[in-house]
């Protein structure tokens, strides 16, 4: 039987569409199907819009800074929404950019909400397409707790699109996105409060770091409510009223949702096909990113493996290469570093402390606790902490993780090193570059 395609890939995030492009490069015909904008989480509405307020919400503190570098700057006012709107059109840009990718690979784009009716049929929009291989590629949302009154909250989503900055804001939760909103709105002047259920920022990072974090956000004068359980939400007419289990109440203007990411499968037709889901309602795939039906595949955050970027992007790639390109090869989940931007960021690669002695027994760990030199100067009292962790056995960094400026930066050539299974010795033997941060890494003794 022909088809109308080889490959129809529904989502055209990072994931779907790097698996569309590689998949025709090695010429097969391929369709996208996507109901928003080309682009997905990350360019559209996740880290790329969301790293350029980090980078708006800093001048902050370096207009502040700059006056013991002998810098005199005599208005300082901030204006919302030109960061918001200059924001936006870069998303444009990208969003033509990835849109021109596909059309220059001859993949055709079908907009439209794609629905599976059987094992090669999708209908987009009323209109039925067949193929011989499907991907699934239709990542994650954020969630939204299941309280009275939650329809008033906000969500990453449209949070770059507030038509004026609030007075207050609550952010519900402590993973990255939390913290990394926190730093920025609180940046450019909004009183902010982050509450959450535990007592724990940022769980599953080395605690080292997580707890730093908490600190300096302390000192810079955001508000944390912790161990407490959100009720419902109400609305009135100068706001929100948040009322907690414990009878208390806290007023804002602004509820903004960052309680972890949830996998986008809801009216893809998964069970009129019968394509199994996971223990975390994600879609089952095994190694080669195949599904329980033979030749319905799925990648990216849709997944809930790792929920990063980079990540959906080497699957997509990976995937077309075995399927359309005759390369056998897979991604390797190992020392996958990751950060967050929050203010300070952090970077981490490889085992955290506790992971470590988990695998390992013995280990040993080396800390650098220091004041960067721009902070001396600018007379704020904000330390960097980097953090090694070593296999005794063989010396070999299986662990490396810090928090201060720049650490992402900082962070991916040091996931090098602990990918390539390089030894604290041969951490020891490079040669320091002076005077920068990243010399810490070096001299760790």
């Amino acid at each position: 039987m022909s088809h109308d395609f080889d490959l129809l890939v529904i989502g055209a995030g990072s994931g779907g569409v790097r698996a569309s492009r590689i998949a025709a490069s090695h010429g097969a015909r391929v369709a996208v199907a996507e109901e928003y904008r080309v682009g997905g989480t990350c360019v559209i509405r996740g880290c790329v819009p969301k790293k350029l307020l980090v980078y708006g919400s800093h001048f902050a503190e370096d207009l502040e800074d700059a006056r013991r570098f002998g810098w005199h700057i005599e208005a300082k006012r901030f204006d919302w929404p030109t960061l918001r709107d200059n924001v936006a059109a870069e998303v444009d840009r990208l969003n033509g950019l990835y849109q021109n990718t596909l059309d220059n690979n001859k993949v055709t784009t079908l907009p439209g909400h794609a629905r599976l009716i059987d094992a090669n049929t999708v209908e987009v929009d009323g209109k039925r397409h067949t193929a011989e291989t499907i991907l699934i590629a239709t990542g994650a949302r954020p969630f939204t707790p299941d309280i009275p009154g939650a329809e008033h909250g906000i969500t990453s989503n449209e949070v770059f699109h507030l038509p004026t900055l609030p007075r207050r804001m609550v952010i519900a939760g402590a993973g990255y996105i939390a913290t990394e909103f926190a730093g920025v709105f609180h940046e450019l002047g909004v009183d902010v409060t982050l509450i959450n259920r535990s007592d724990t920022i940022l769980r599953g990072w080395e605690p080292a770091l997580a707890d730093r974090l908490l600190q300096i956000s302390l000192a810079k004068g955001l508000n944390f409510k912790l161990n407490c359980r959100l009720e419902r939400v109400e609305k009135t007419e100068t706001g929100l009223v948040l009322h907690f289990t414990d009878g208390k109440t806290m007023e804002t203007d602004v509820v903004l949702w960052a309680l972890g990411r949830v996998p986008n499968i809801e009216g893809l037709g998964l069970d009129d096909v019968g394509v199994a889901l996971n223990e975390k309602g994600a879609i089952a795939v095994d190694a080669d990113n195949r599904t329980n039906v033979a030749n319905i595949f799925a990648v990216g955050d849709v997944t809930d493996r790792v929920q990063l970027t980079p990540v959906a992007i080497r699957e997509g790639h990976s995937f077309a290469d075995r399927q359309f390109g005759e390369k056998n090869w897979h991604v390797d989940y190992s020392a996958i570093p990751s950060a967050v931007f929050s203010n300070p960021p952090l970077g981490s690669v490889g085992m955290t402390e506790a992971q470590a002695r988990n695998a390992f027994g013995q280990v040993r760990i080396f800390t650098s606790d220091f004041r960067p030199m721009k902070n001396v100067l600018a007379g704020r009292n904000e330390r960097a902490l980097y953090k090694l962790v070593v296999d005794a056995a063989t010396d070999r960094v299986v662990g490396a993780h810090m928090i201060g400026p720049d650490a992402p930066e900082i962070l991916q050539a040091v996931a090098i090193a602990v990918k390539a299974g390089l030894t604290k010795a041969q951490f020891d033997d490079t040669m320091a570059l002076h005077p920068t941060m990243s010399e810490e890494l070096v001299l760790m003794r």
